[in-house]
């Protein structure tokens, strides 16, 4: 990713499950988990040195692996809607079996978000300034 005084994200996403393939599978899911990891520790390592704000989480869908991804949000010239903030996520939430061993607890905060027809989890560093 080549970043500038020129770049700008909205709600830019990235999918690694297009198919849902984690739908069918545990072991295929957690290891679509871990490369979301990678991928966030890797965009947030770009990010570090980029010049303007920016909030950037893992999104994990409660029923859909295929709606999975890692966001990128920063200020843009479309609407005047950062920092983004979600007054609905639970940030005590149990974290599920499924990935809670996968989640370094002193790097990341997790959160839960649910309503009557959907529900998914936030997973977002702790250095991070602008939190959801």
């Amino acid at each position: 990713m080549e970043l500038d005084n020129e770049s700008w994200f909205e709600f830019y996403h990235i999918h690694l499950d297009w198919v849902g393939a984690g739908n069918e599978s545990v072991h295929i899911r957690r290891e679509h988990i871990k490369a979301y990891l990678a991928l966030y520790k890797r965009v947030l390592n770009e990010l570090n040195m980029f010049e303007k704000p920016f909030q950037s989480w893992i999104l994990l869908d409660d029923r859909d692996s295929g709606q999975d991804a890692v966001y990128i949000h920063t200020p843009n010239p479309n609407r005047d809607n950062f920092p983004f903030k979600v007054e609905e996520l639970n940030w005590n939430c149990n974290i599920p079996i499924l990935f809670g061993d996968l989640i370094e607890l002193k790097e990341f905060n997790v959160a839960h978000y649910k309503s009557e027809s959907k529900g998914w989890y936030v997973i977002q560093s702790k250095c991070q300034v602008n939190n959801l």
